[in-house]
């Protein structure tokens, strides 16, 4: 009993290091054509044909493979459902064994909510109160544009063509690099190939200590849109790994009812940030 309940810990506590580190076939690549002359038009054409292929939809659900390799923490496999509707909410839901539920993660455009079945608490947080524990700004738009593929400017809800000239534009064979700031100095490139598909977006510290990678892989097309099928989010301090978490996409539908629910039980404990992220940090001591 103690080594499956370390095994359920273990594969939700991945999924909850993932939210942390973010708070705290396929057409043949090409040349894309030089911008020298004129950087900003190129840059606009380029932009808008990645828009243009992003993932459009209103809801979405998928079954994904989760795989966790972090200091101390490694799960092979476990599944997580999620739904998702747009500029809404979304949700995990971590199914280790038998498709019973053990954690479900809910993140909404004002807060984020967490239930422990195993050990019969939960975690209900706005965005106001997380962002005093953490130097990181929040934002629901731009955590579901990393789930999606898409490319964001921080803080922002959308990008618009009135808003291209926030990026900084680089190209270098086939490979685009696209650059933004936010007020607390931390950057944003956005890795694409000349294709204009997205291919990883990076955030690093003003300081350049911490760096977050999320890449994305295995492209193919989900109802007549191509999307990639494998993501892959790395945590590096100092250039140094600090461990990853990776899912497969088993099955994803696009545009159909999706109904999300959260409810509490009346017995449940209650547990802040703090009292999560110590558990996450001892969970193996």
């Amino acid at each position: 009993m103690r080594q499956l309940k370390r095994y359920v810990n273990t594969a939700g506590v991945g999924l909850g290091l993932l939210l942390l580190l973010i708070l705290g076939g396929c057409k043949s690549s090409k040349q894309v054509g030089t911008v020298a002359p004129g950087v900003a038009k190129a840059k606009q054409v380029f932009l808008q044909a990645m828009e243009e292929q992003a993932l459009h939809y209103q809801t979405l659900t998928a079954r994904l493979g989760v795989e966790i390799n972090l200091p101390n923490l490694q799960v092979n496999s476990t599944r997580v459902d999620l739904k998702m509707i747009k500029d809404s909410a979304f949700q995990l839901s971590v199914q280790p064994l038998l498709g019973i539920e053990l954690f479900r993660i809910e993140v909404s455009r004002d807060s984020i909510k967490v239930l422990d079945r195993m050990n019969k608490r939960y975690l209900a947080e706005n965005y106001e109160a997380l962002r005093a524990q953490t130097p990181i700004t929040f934002n629901f738009y731009n955590l579901q544009a990393l789930f999606t593929n898409r490319l964001f400017l921080p803080g922002e809800q959308t990008v618009s063509e009135s808003q291209y000239d926030r990026f900084r534009f680089d190209q270098s064979g086939t490979t685009v690099l696209i650059q933004a700031k936010d007020p607390m100095g931390l950057r944003y490139t956005f890795e694409a190939d000349g294709e204009e598909k997205l291919l990883a977006t990076e955030m690093t510290d003003a300081k350049g200590q911490y760096r977050l990678r999320w890449g994305y892989a295995d492209f193919r097309v989900v109802e007549k849109q191509l999307f990639p099928q494998r993501m892959t989010v790395e945590a590096f301090k100092e250039e140094n790994a600090e461990g990853n978490v990776q899912w497969g996409v088993t099955r994803m539908r696009l545009d159909e009812p999706v109904k999300l629910d959260f409810v509490i039980p009346a017995k449940y404990t209650r547990i802040t940030f703090e009292q999560l992220v110590r558990t996450l940090k001892h969970l193996n001591a």
